[in-house]
Parts: C-alpha cells; sequence; structure tokens
C-alpha cells in the first residue's frame, strides 16, 4: 500500500500588532536596567553617526565643481563628490584607452547573457552551462580585453566560446518559451522527435560541428588592437583578478581536497605540502614570491607578465584555502554514503561525484561563499606590486593637480562598493540555502 506523505506547508507568521511590538522592545531592549542603558547608549551612537554622515555626506555635500578649490568655495565643511564623478571612468576602467572601453563593455554583457540560464528556472543542463562559461568565456573576453594577434589555438577556443555564446542563448530562450531543450527543439523542429536518442544527439552535434566551421570562418578577419595589460586598471581589473581566482579556486580546492584525503601517500603527501605551504604565508608574500622570485627559477627565454603571475598566485592561494573549506565539507557526510555507493556498484569518482560532493557543497555554501568574500576583498593588495586596481586608482585622485588633497571621499566611495558587492554576494549565498534546504532545523 502507498503511503502518500502530505507536503508541510510553512505556516505564515501572524501579522505584528501594537502590542506585540511593544512587547518584543521590551524583552529584548529594555528587559533591565543595564540592557535599557545600553540600548539608548547604542541609539545615541548611531543617531550621531547617521547624522553626521548625512550632513556631511548628503546635506552638506558639493556634487558638481570644476576642482577641489571649488568644492571648497561653495561648501568647505561638505564633502566632495564631484571629484569622484570627474575620475569615474578611472575609477571603473582604469587607464584602459577611452576609445576602445566598448570591448570591456561587450565582455561584461557577454558574461551577463552567458549567465543569465542559470537563474531562469525552466532551463535545463545548467551544469553545462557553468562549465562553458568557466571554460570558455576567459577567452572570449580575453581576446576583447588585450586584443592582438590570434593564434590557431586562440581562434579555436575563441570559436568555441561564440558557439557556446549562441547555444546557450538561443537554448535559454526555448526553455523559456517552451521548456524544453535546444535539442528536443532542433529535434522537433526537423522533424525527427521519434528517432533514437543518440541519433538525435549525433544530429545535435552536427549541427554544432557546422556553427563551428561557419563562426571559424568568420572570425578570422577579426583583428582587434592590442592593448598592454599596463593599462588594465580600476574596478576592471579587480574584477578579472578576483573572478579568476573565484571561477579556479573552487575546481582547483576539489582536487587538493580529495588529493589530501587520498590512500595513495604521493597524492596526500603532496596535496598536503602544497596546502600548507600556501596556508603558512600571508598573501601579499605569495605575490612578491610570484612577480618577483617565479621568474628566476623559469628558463631562459620563458616570461609571464606580472598580471599573468598575480592570477596565479591569487588562484593557487585561494584554492589551497579553499580545499580545506572543502575537506571540512567532506568529513560531515556519513560513511555510509560512500558504502551506499559502493555497493549499487559505483566507482569511486562516480560515488564522489553523483552523491558525495552534491551533499558536500551544499552544507559548504556560506564558507565558500565566505571564501570568495574575502578573494574580493584581498586583490587590493596587488596595488603594493604596482598593479592599478581600484584602489591604487582611488588613491590616485587625490593626487590629481586639480582634485590634490581629496582622499576621504574617494575610499568612503571604495569602501560603498566593496560593502555593496559584498553583500550581493552573501545575500545571493542565503538564497542557495535557502533554494537547497540546507537548513535542517525544521
Amino acid at each position: 500500500m502507498a503511503i502518500i506523505k502530505a507536503e508541510k506547508t510553512p505556516a505564515r507568521p501572524a501579522p505584528l500588532s501594537e502590542t506585540s511590538v511593544i512587547g518584543w522592545i521590551q524583552k529584548n531592549l529594555f528587559s533591565s536596567v543595564f540592557n535599557g542603558l545600553l540600548t539608548i547608549a547604542a541609539l545615541y551612537i548611531v543617531y550621531i553617526v547617521v547624522t553626521g554622515m548625512w550632513v556631511w555626506g548628503i546635506a552638506d555635500a558639493v556634487w558638481v565643481a570644476d576642482s577641489r578649490r571649488g568644492c571648497f568655495s561653495i561648501n568647505p565643511d561638505g564633502a566632495c563628490w564631484a571629484g569622484i564623478f570627474a575620475w569615474v571612468d578611472n575609477i571603473f576602467y582604469g587607464r584602459y584607452p577611452r576609445e576602445e572601453l566598448w570591448r570591456i563593455n561587450l565582455g561584461i554583457l557577454s558574461l551577463f547573457i552567458w549567465m543569465i540560464p542559470l537563474w531562469l528556472p525552466r532551463v535545463k543542463a545548467k551544469i553545462v552551462i557553468g562549465l562553458t562559461t568557466v571554460f570558455l568565456y576567459p577567452f572570449l573576453a580575453g581576446y576583447l580585453f588585450a586584443g592582438g594577434n590570434k593564434g590557431i589555438f586562440m581562434q579555436i577556443m575563441l570559436s568555441a566560446a561564440i558557439v557556446c555564446l549562441t547555444g546557450n542563448t538561443l537554448h535559454a530562450i526555448i526553455g523559456v518559451l517552451t521548456g524544453r531543450s535546444l535539442p528536443e527543439f532542433l529535434s522537433s523542429l526537423f522533424g525527427k522527435k521519434n528517432l533514437h536518442e543518440k541519433t538525435q544527439r549525433n544530429i545535435f552535434f552536427g549541427i554544432i560541428a557546422l556553427s563551428f566551421v561557419s563562426i571559424y570562418v568568420w572570425q578570422m578577419s577579426w583583428s582587434l588592437g592590442g592593448v598592454s595589460w599596463t593599462k588594465w586598471g580600476g574596478l576592471f581589473l579587480t574584477f578579472v583578478v578576483s573572478g579568476i581566482g573565484i571561477a579556479s579556486a573552487l575546481p582547483g580546492g576539489i582536487i587538493l581536497a580529495l588529493g589530501r584525503r587520498s590512500k595513495l601517500p604521493v597524492a596526500r603527501v603532496l596535496s598536503t605540502s602544497f596546502i600548507e605551504l600556501f596556508r603558512s604565508v600571508p598573501l601579499i608574500t605569495v605575490l612578491f614570491m610570484a612577480t618577483t622570485m617565479f621568474p628566476l627559477f623559469m628558463p631562459a627565454g620563458f616570461v609571464l607578465n606580472k598580471l599573468v603571475q598575480v592570477i596565479i598566485a591569487v588562484s593557487l592561494f585561494n584554492a589551497c584555502y579553499m580545499a580545506e573549506t572543502i575537506r571540512g565539507g567532506l568529513q560531515t557526510i556519513p560513511k555510509g554514503q560512500f558504502e551506499g555507493g559502493h555497493t549499487i556498484g559505483l566507482g569511486y569518482w562516480q560515488t564522489m561525484g553523483l552523491i558525495i560532493m552534491p551533499q558536500a557543497l551544499k552544507h559548504m555554501i556560506p564558507n565558500i561563499v565566505g571564501n570568495f568574500i574575502s578573494l574580493l576583498k584581498d586583490t587590493t593588495l596587488v596595488s603594493i606590486i604596482g598593479l592599478f586596481d581600484v584602489l591604487t586608482m582611488l588613491r590616485a585622485i587625490g593626487k590629481d593637480r586639480t582634485w590634490l588633497g581629496l582622499h576621504i571621499e574617494p575610499l568612503v566611495f571604495g569602501a560603498f562598493m566593496f560593502f555593496l558587492m559584498c553583500f550581493v554576494m552573501s545575500k545571493y549565498s542565503r538564497h542557495l540555502e535557502v533554494k537547497l534546504s540546507t537548513d535542517h532545523s525544521n
């Protein structure tokens, strides 16, 4: 006899009445004389800070001026946000050529279009879309940002990226409108819906191959002028370093964590040594080693620019921290899960990929996003080794002759930007926790 389990419907919270609000305030804020004094003192401090920031940053602020002297002539007591507006291009794009900014904007737009299907509920094969984003988008963005001559390998990867971007976009549109995948839609479009699944897959791959050849021939005539990495800067450079670091930290951390838990002595010792080496030194030391010592160990003629060295150092450093986070998550999975996978005939990698790792990653969402937030903030350290990231550009405002001495407002603006980015990442991680039901308290 089948037993039907009724789903729990979450109880709606009762609307707050005036009595309940007053009771909550008395219980949590004024439950005793000491708590009441602490509440009053805290509210007074908040009042002073908020009113002071409001008067300085909003009420008395100067929004339009030609120089810092002009700000002083209008109101010497308020913030001079006119300097921020005058430097807004440098803050976001660094010293990138102004006539080429469309390339950065197009790269950001491509990433946004590429990742939209991940948030659409009716779209299928989101894991494949995520993998293509991680492994193919960097080639498209890299050529848009850097330009220059394209080798055979870059042309192949660029063509594959364009095909995937187009296919993902069509897949998302079809999924939203019909709820089907792109292969299913193409099979029905050509009247081959009743064919064997393998035949349908072969037809789909044939269309992909034909599209790849067409795109490859089409892009051979493209030619974008080269932009040196020394011109990259601002928030754009921060996103490049942190984005590649975030994309590589998770898979790198998984590999290192599995290596550290491996039964093979060589893999375990190498992974453990690598993790402990990078975790025992601060990031600034790793950056200095990557830019000064690393080239000394390379063969003659092998040259990497400083930006590539920094990206590699940041990726390895954060992969080691991510490895410990993932290892902690794997230890929370009962051994019965491993044994169950082996019982039904799954091998090590199948058990890990289909049973263990999905459960462990769900438990580790807060820690993983916490590492990503730390990585985003730690990228400001690249300013110490000469890269013109967003912090360097914010400091440069106060050294400009027109805005000489303007130091507080740029740093406040930078703090607000980082708070906004970190807050969005934190809220999205909480959304994922709720969506994936990682909270088992109910």
